[in-house]
């Protein structure tokens, strides 16, 4: 029997008359674009993660391309990035005009190396073509990045710290829950996310009035006070009503999965720790659990053995971005980011979803021991 990745269909069962009920009320009043939905939604996000605000939009995409806009970041501006990441990271930099500075990451956590983030920041301020403007650290896998080193190195600099929390809503490191870490908060819900709508969607969450301000005014065209009262360059961004709709019905369940990825990761850790690198713990933080991803030698082999038996891997991410074709431009080439390089080939994460039952678990595990001891 094929076991699912991400089971939505299990998640759906649970909520169908909530979701069918918000729904039907958005059919009912016809307010399709920026509804009374989306200003409750804005509301839960708000109050869940701790944040003064929140801005629903319409992608995690736009999203991280939002804040750039809104500080005025393009053409000679560097925004320094995990090269270990999805491409939206590094898409959105070069769609607002600046320039991508890839940063290798951390061996244990996967995430943005401090260290070498204050290194690349050095190289740019000496070679003088590039002006430091922001750093976008991601929150790889669920698990928030070292916002407090970050913060630290990003406020001696000056420059604007996004956190790229696309997979971590739903986390929590010693400073607080995810939304509340960063100058601004980008996150995602994109169906497969831990708090996932049923089409694109994202939000800003911040503490400031005058970000939060600038990021409306940006996704809907630039407007001021009017609607054709167009103050600033901006864009077509608004979070659909019916999508925000969805996403009320699911956030009032929102801790109960969270709570339940994470004891399907503990499980995960009880079984495999012995025979693969399990996902890293970092003291005083808890992951969203976005996905589990493990390391192992040879990735190849076990993928092959799971495919067999029906159980689906993926790997998050095969090609580091700084040795992508569309980025080859902006990076120091191969081996320039040692860590990241050697993740891309160890990589694979396993099914992981807050529907999974026990017996299910113990089936992916005992597959994964028998492909790796034997």
């Amino acid at each position: 029997m094929q076991i699912p990745f991400v089971d939505l269909k299990a998640q759906y069962a649970r909520l169908k008359p909530e979701i069918n009920a918000r729904i039907q009320q958005v059919l009912d009043h016809g307010q399709y674009i920026m509804g009374p939905e989306v200003a409750e939604l804005e509301a839960a996000l708000a109050n869940y993660s701790g944040a003064r605000h929140a801005v629903g939009l319409s992608s995690g995409s736009d999203a991280l391309l939002v804040p750039l806009i809104a500080a005025g970041i393009g053409t000679g501006h560097a925004v320094f990035l995990p090269s270990f990441t999805f491409t939206a990271t590094a898409e959105m930099v070069l769609l607002a005009g600046a320039t991508p500075v890839f940063v290798d990451v951390d061996a244990h956590n996967f995430n943005m190396d401090p260290v070498d983030l204050e290194e690349k920041i050095g190289e740019v301020t000496t070679a003088g073509r590039l002006v430091p403007r922001a750093v976008m650290a991601v929150d790889l896998f669920g698990l928030p990045a070292d916002l407090e080193k970050i913060n630290a190195i990003a406020k001696r600099q000056d420059l604007l710290v996004i956190a790229d929390a696309a997979q971590s809503f739903g986390a929590e490191a010693a400073g607080g829950k995810v939304g509340t870490l960063a100058d601004v908060t980008a996150t995602s819900f994109f169906p497969a996310k831990p708090l996932g709508g049923y089409g694109d969607g994202g939000a800003l969450l911040t503490d400031s009035d005058e970000l939060a301000g600038l990021y409306r005014s940006v996704r809907s065209h630039g407007t001021g006070d009017n609607k054709y009262d167009i103050v600033r360059l901006g864009l077509n961004a608004r979070l659909d009503t019916l999508q925000a709709a969805i996403l009320l019905a699911k956030i009032e369940i929102f801790s109960d999965e969270v709570d339940a990825r994470r004891k399907l990761a503990d499980y995960y850790d009880t079984r495999l720790t012995q025979y693969v690198a399990t996902p890293p713990r970092i003291e005083g933080a808890e992951s969203a659990w976005a996905q589990y991803t493990i390391q192992c030698d040879d990735r190849e082999r076990l993928r092959a053995d799971l495919g067999e038996q029906g159980i689906p891997t993926a790997i998050y991410y095969p090609r580091p971005m700084h040795l992508q074709p569309a980025y080859a431009a902006y990076g120091p080439g191969e081996g320039g980011l040692p860590i990241s390089e050697t993740l891309s080939g160890r990589v694979l994460s396993l099914p992981m979803h807050p529907y999974m039952p026990e017996e299910t678990a113990e089936r992916i595990c005992q597959a994964v021991i028998n492909s790796v001891a034997g």
